[in-house]
């Protein structure tokens, strides 16, 4: 499974950009699919997961209600509406995939990580 992420750019604070996440491979609709995070300096963190084994949806508390994670299995596509940005959103955004049991608490657990796509909120 290859990952492509992009929709990332610069917007003022208080807007919103969706990231996309394509797949391919034919095993879309098993995966788990979440986004990470990783601000310079700082440990990557999780964002958000969706299952997919009833489309559950997992997010971190700083993103609850402002954000919103969904899939879409006939594109082999997952994406990330980022609504009400702030800086503190500033960070490269990871799609990832898990064949198993998606565990937010450890990255390393991701079976398929896409490159980055850099999400940049001015104040």
């Amino acid at each position: 499974v290859q990952l492509q992420a992009s929709g990332g750019g610069l917007v003022q604070a208080g807007g919103s950009l969706r990231l996309s996440c394509a797949a391919s491979g034919d095993t879309f609709e098993s995966l788990d699919l979440g986004w990470f995070r990783q601000a310079p300096g700082k440990e990557r963190e999780f964002v958000a997961a969706i299952m997919w084994s009833g489309g559950s949806t997992q997010y971190t508390d700083a993103v609850k209600g402002r954000f919103t994670i969904s899939r879409d299995n006939d594109k082999n596509t997952v994406y990330l509406q980022m609504n009400s940005l702030k800086p503190e959103d500033t960070a490269v955004y990871y799609c990832t995939a898990s064949e198993s049991d998606f565990d937010p608490s450890d990255y390393y657990s991701m079976d398929y990580w896409g490159k980055g796509t850099q999400v940049t909120v001015s104040s």
